[in-house]
Formats: structure tokens, C-alpha cells, sequence
């Protein structure tokens, strides 16, 4: 696992990024849990650190996990589907690079298969992890899944999602605090 983290985190396949490559990953083969995300937005990416913003702040407090617990790899691997910073477009940042996943996520994936959930956040991490879902509402697929599966679908923590949050109060109410007790579960000691 280090020799192929050591890879990833030297990759410079997207080297025409708008702040070059910068792989942000955090991984192990004892982890637990797997936040499935996007790719980091240009302030993790500058912070070196996933997460380590405000969307970070709201994340860590719906898995009820402090920093150090969030930041601990032997419990929790954070795999976006683009490891760098895809820079800015018109609405908010663009999408992950398209040949991040298909060349290191299967390969990662294979090393850490302790994994008993998969926190799968965003319409692209969505599609890798679970392909039925594509053109679905994130909404839909939330409910159907419940807290019990092993990819369980969360909204994106951004605060450009308070939006859906305040539409889907079910989410905060029934959602998060099966999801804060089960990733209590698979953190302890």
C-alpha cells in the first residue's frame, strides 16, 4: 500500500491542472470506512489536507468524527474520484478529471479490503460506485439505501447545498444519527 500511495502522490498525469497536480488522498489497508467524493476543491488543494474546509467542517459533524478521528488513515480513507483540483468553471469547481479513477482507483481499492462502508458523495462518485443510479436523484437513491448498506449515498457537505438540506429535513432527522452511530461502530479502538 505505501509503495502504491508513494505513485498516486507523485502522479503528473494532469500536468495542464490550473494549480498543477497535487494528489489529495488518505488511505490504508485497515481503514473501515471510504469517503467517496468528488476531487479537492482549490483550498484543500493549496492546505494539502482533504476536507480541510468548510464542507470538511460539515462532513466531520454529520459522521459525528472529530479532526484527529476524521484524519486517522487506519480507520478512514478518503478516495475522491479526482485526486487534484480541476480548477473553476461558470458555477463552482469542474469536475473530476476523467483519468484519474479509471487509472488508480481499482488498483487502491483492491489494497484496503477491510472497508465496511463506502460514504459515496457527488453525482460522479456516485456513478463509479454505484452505476444503476446514473441520471437518478441523489434524494431517491439516499432513501432507498438506508444506513445499513455498504455504500450509503450522502449529499454533497457544501453549503451550497443547504438548499436540499432545509428541502429534505428526513436527511438530518432519521439519517444522520444511524449514520453517526454506525460510524462509531467501525472507528472504536
Amino acid at each position: 500500500m505505501q509503495q502504491l500511495l508513494a505513485e498516486v502522490r507523485a502522479c503528473t498525469v494532469c500536468k495542464d491542472l490550473p494549480l498543477g497536480p497535487a494528489p489529495l488522498l488518505q488511505a490504508s489497508a485497515t481503514a473501515r470506512i471510504l469517503i467517496a467524493g468528488q476531487a479537492p476543491g482549490r483550498l484543500t488543494h493549496l492546505k494539502g489536507i482533504p476536507f480541510d474546509d468548510v464542507s470538511g467542517n460539515r462532513l466531520r459533524e454529520w459522521l459525528g468524527l472529530d479532526r484527529p478521528a476524521f484524519y486517522d488513515a487506519s480507520k478512514v480513507a478518503i478516495l475522491p474520484m479526482g485526486f487534484c483540483f480541476p480548477g473553476t468553471g461558470k458555477s463552482g469547481d469542474l469536475p473530476p478529471r476523467a483519468e484519474c479513477a479509471p487509472l488508480w482507483r481499482a488498483r487502491l481499492l483492491a489494497q484496503m479490503p477491510e472497508i465496511a462502508l463506502i460514504l459515496v458523495i457527488g453525482r460522479y462518485a456516485m456513478d463509479w460506485h454505484l452505476p444503476g443510479s446514473k441520471g437518478r436523484p441523489i434524494k431517491d437513491i439516499a432513501q432507498e439505501m438506508g444506513t445499513e448498506a455498504r455504500e450509503m449515498v450522502l449529499p454533497h457537505p457544501s453549503p451550497r447545498n443547504n438548499r436540499w438540506l432545509a428541502k429534505n429535513p428526513w436527511f438530518e432527522a432519521d439519517v444522520l444519527p444511524r449514520l453517526r452511530a454506525r460510524v462509531a461502530a467501525l472507528t472504536a479502538a
